[in-house]
Formats: C-alpha cells, sequence, structure tokens
C-alpha cells in the first residue's frame, strides 16, 4: 500500500489531495511540524528531514509535484494525468511545476520572514518583495481562467492540484486578499471540490488518530 508522510496543511498536502481524487488505498503517516526537528526518527526514512515522502513498492520520492504527476501517471491515466499525446501535454507538465518552482518559492520567503525566524531577524522588506513577486506571477493565470475552470487539457488534472496547493498557502500565510477575481473563483472551485474536502477530513482525521495537532503549525497561520 502507497504510504504517505505528511504534516497538516503542508506541502505534502499535494499528494495527499491527488490520493482522495483518485480513489487509491493509502496509509498517511502524520508528522508534527517541522519534522527534522520535532520527529527526529523521521530522518531515517528520509534524510532530507522534508515532507512529503512517499513510499509505493519500492519506489521512494520527495518532490510534491513530482509525486502528483507519478500519482497521475501510474493510478489516473487519462484523468488527473495528461498523456504525453494530448495536444495539453507542454501545458500540463509547466502548470504542474509552475506551483511549486514559480508560486510557492516565493512564499517560503514570505514565511520565513514574517514566522520562522525570531523577530531580530524578521525581515519586512523581503516578505514585501516576494508578496509581490508571488502575484505578479500568479497574476498570469487570470487570463487564461476567465475563460475556461481549469487549466489544461479541458479538465481538472494533477497541475490544477500543484497550483492549488499555492493558493492554499496563500490563504494560510495571508496572501489571498489579494487575489484578483479570476484567482479568487478558481480557489473556490478548487476548495469545493470533493477530493479536496476529503484530503482535509482525512488529515484532520489521521492527526487525531496518531496525537499530531491538527491545526496548521502558529508558524503557518499569519
Amino acid at each position: 500500500m502507497i504510504k504517505l508522510h505528511h504534516c497538516v496543511s503542508a506541502r505534502s498536502f499535494r499528494p495527499l489531495w491527488a490520493l482522495e481524487e483518485i480513489g487509491v488505498p493509502y496509509e498517511l503517516k502524520m508528522l508534527p511540524f517541522p519534522p527534522r526537528v520535532l520527529a527526529r526518527a523521521f530522518m531515517e526514512v528520509n534524510p532530507l528531514g522534508t515532507i512529503p515522502a512517499l513510499e509505493d513498492e519500492g519506489v521512494f520520492m520527495t518532490e510534491s509535484a513530482a509525486i502528483c504527476q507519478y500519482l497521475a501517471a501510474r493510478h489516473s491515466p487519462g484523468v488527473l494525468d495528461v498523456a504525453s499525446y494530448e495536444r495539453d501535454f507542454g501545458r500540463y507538465l509547466n502548470f504542474l511545476h509552475f506551483g511549486e518552482a514559480t508560486l510557492t518559492f516565493p512564499q517560503t520567503l514570505v514565511l520565513r520572514y514574517t514566522h520562522l525566524e525570531p523577530p531580530e531577524r524578521r525581515q519586512p522588506q523581503i516578505v514585501e518583495d516576494y508578496a509581490r513577486w508571488f502575484h505578479a506571477r500568479l497574476r498570469t493565470l487570470a487570463p487564461l481562467l476567465e475563460k475556461q475552470p481549469w487549466l489544461c487539457a479541458g479538465r481538472f488534472t494533477a497541475a490544477d492540484i500543484s497550483v492549488g496547493y499555492a493558493l492554499m498557502l496563500a490563504e494560510l500565510i495571508g496572501l489571498s486578499e489579494r487575489f484578483g477575481p479570476p484567482i479568487a473563483d478558481y480557489w473556490k472551485r478548487l476548495s469545493e471540490r470533493e477530493g479536496f474536502v476529503r484530503a482535509m477530513r482525512a488529515q484532520e482525521a489521521a492527526a487525531q488518530a496518531q496525537d499530531v495537532s491538527t491545526v496548521a503549525s502558529p508558524k503557518l497561520r499569519p
């Protein structure tokens, strides 16, 4: 059975959401955030100390967008996946990695210099600069989302999960108030999907059962 190591509402939510959309059985192992500090035994699973970590029949993966691509291709071909022969294959791959490399990266700096660093090391100018960077790149999606409900291939795909998590993180760290109407509507569609709702419920139930806080780390909240 697939095993996913996960922290509440962290990047590992991407593969959790994908698993719930696909409907394959999996085991959810909850960890406190950050696990490299609060769950040192996890380093034996992933020496990087980062989440997600996914195990599937000898396969071990740690990159959230790559895990979504893997799950979609292996367990949801033609649905969450976009095949190489489909017209939107390139667009699919681009948006799948855009969600992490372009949208989540600047948010990690906002998070660090707003919540993770001690007060004397916080940098309001860095926070503002990278918040603007995030929104400038996010706004490039608005013209597309004014014309269609999902990013590519005429259907909801793993690319929407990847970008959708970046919007979820933006809400957690206080950046969602600057969403333009097409982005806000897109986030509403995403967060109302049954797969998203099931993933939220799954992490809460697993956290309660495993005695891990069901609230995102205070450092992840504005």
